[in-house]
């Protein structure tokens, strides 16, 4: 197969998938992260990855938002959400960073695919895209791209959308003033 008919198995899994998350969990993520003095998110690999792109669009939105592990990660507290990224639920870093997290009394959401993860324990929120995870679930979307490539990418879709919602919730209405916040030493 070449180039188009690979990009729209690509766009065609993507639509599936994004289908399928329920708009009542994304509205309380939003709740969640408009009501939150400070977001933190924590997953691994390219989840990480596409976490840190949703930290710097909610610093863009006027949101402190920071991933575990920066030299300049502040403290988390009781009135802070931690947002944590994986697919199968079972990653061993996030599960710690939700146990100490929990210590402090801070909101935690989970975006993943497994719901009965060892997670479940400690997520006031779950948030599930349920496509094919290395645990290789029978309730979980089919995907014909590498390894979990097809949750990944709704994770990011997932935050952009959150984005925009939080840009209605927000009553922001000059888009345009958002470049003020954006990196300019580049």
């Amino acid at each position: 197969m070449g180039y188009k008919e690979e990009s729209n198995l690509v766009l065609e899994e993507l639509n599936e998938a994004l289908h399928t998350i329920r708009e009542e969990e994304v509205e309380q993520l939003v709740d969640m992260i408009c009501s939150a003095r400070k977001v933190f998110v924590v997953g691994v690999g390219r989840v990480l990855l596409m976490l840190q792109a949703f930290t710097k669009r909610l610093n863009h939105l006027g949101i402190e938002a920071n991933y575990v592990g920066a030299i300049d990660e502040p403290a988390i507290t009781d009135q802070d959400l931690l947002i944590v990224g994986s697919g199968s639920g079972s990653s061993i870093v996030p599960l710690e960073i939700m146990k100490i997290a929990k210590k402090y009394n801070a909101k935690i959401a989970h975006i993943g695919s497994n719901v009965k993860s060892p997670m479940s324990e400690y997520e006031d929120l779950f948030l599930r895209i349920p496509c094919k995870t290395k645990l290789d679930l029978q309730d979980e979307i089919d995907s014909k791209q590498v390894m979990s490539s097809l949750f990944e990418q709704s994770l990011l879709l997932l935050a952009d959308s959150v984005a925009l919602m939080i840009v209605e919730k927000k009553q922001i209405k000059d888009i345009h003033a958002l470049w003020e916040k954006h990196a300019n030493l580049e």
